[in-house]
């Protein structure tokens, strides 16, 4: 059964979901290894498989950035799969039990991005600052999430940026953030001061902090949507992408998921080798890679900047 048949879809719904005519092409463009294999079986394709089981048989020092978005501490169902939440020291045990092994698919001047909500990030902080430079943390706004009345909302995540070493590459330029100015300054001759006059209005570029407040969780409405739970947006794989990496680096992702991070390497001009074990998502990658072929637009990045959240009327004028 496809993804379309899952549940009844609005007219205006862009789910990107998939027919049975569709998962039988997919499937056939996945891979499953059977023993060690050389970067260029792997490079720029979904594997299908246990990342656990296949992390051995990883080439060695191939990758320029690591993506990775374990489970976090929470019984969550994937697709059918399900992850059992555990006390903070068994969820750390489990994380590093197979972290390390991870580290020896990356360059020495290799960044690392690890997700976690505010249950698993202590345990992930304290393994990663054993192995490798923990240089900041970032949070990010959900924006969605339930309320509770005995608790505050909980609508934020957290990335851990580390490094392998000293020597990383690190792009500040290509993360800039396009904020609308909303009590302009001007100098003494009555210009502009760190910002500009358009048409459309002012604006002013900020260097990225570490709080993230400009990013929508995938939804219907949204063509990069799927069915996964907990899906990344295509956004904030583009500032670690952007950030982190030059064009032609490679970008690993253990953890695929529906395929954002190699979908968002690929609309970049980055390698990738995705692993997922799921092979509905596995499939939706494959089509959002084919998709990708056409259409290389990420939601709130144009013209070589990001734009804070709800600017899409501000993005469509300044491209006219």
């Amino acid at each position: 059964m496809g993804t379309a048949d899952r549940k009844a879809r609005a007219p205006r719904n862009r789910t990107i979901t998939l027919s049975p005519e569709e998962i039988a092409l997919f499937e056939k463009k996945l891979l499953k290894l059977s023993g060690p294999v050389e970067l260029k079986e792997i490079e720029n394709r979904t594997i299908n498989q246990d990342f656990f089981e296949i992390l051995d048989w990883l080439p060695t020092r191939f990758v320029d950035l690591l993506f990775v978005d374990p489970p976090y501490n929470l019984t969550k169902s994937f697709n059918g799969s399900v992850f059992r939440g555990c006390s903070i020291e068994e969820y750390m045990a489990w994380f590093e039990s197979w972290f390390p092994k991870l580290l020896k698919t990356l360059k020495p001047t290799a960044s690392v991005y690890i997700c976690g909500d505010w249950r698993s990030s202590a345990a992930i902080h304290l393994v990663a600052d054993k192995y490798l430079f923990v240089r900041n943390r970032i949070t990010w706004e959900r924006e969605k999430g339930r309320g509770a009345k005995t608790n505050w909302k909980n609508c934020s995540e957290d990335i851990w940026f580390c490094t392998m070493s000293q020597e990383y590459f690190f792009n500040v330029e290509a993360v800039k953030l396009k904020r609308r100015v909303l009590a302009p300054y001007t100098d003494s001759n009555h210009k502009p001061r760190d910002w500009e006059r358009t048409k459309n209005g002012n604006y002013r570029l900020t260097y990225p902090s570490n709080i993230w407040t400009d990013l929508t969780v995938p939804f219907w409405s949204m063509p990069e949507n799927t069915d996964h739970p907990t899906q990344k947006p295509e956004k904030l794989l583009a500032k670690i992408i952007l950030a982190s990496s030059r064009p032609g680096d490679l970008v690993l992702d253990p953890f695929l998921g529906s395929g954002t991070t190699s979908v968002v390497a690929k609309k970049l001009g980055r390698r990738y080798v995705g692993i997922e074990l799921d092979q509905t998502y596995c499939c939706l990658a494959e089509k959002r890679l084919a998709m990708a072929e056409q259409d290389r637009t990420i939601q709130g990045y144009a013209e070589g900047v990001f734009w804070e959240r709800n600017s899409f009327q501000d993005q469509r004028a300044s491209s006219h």
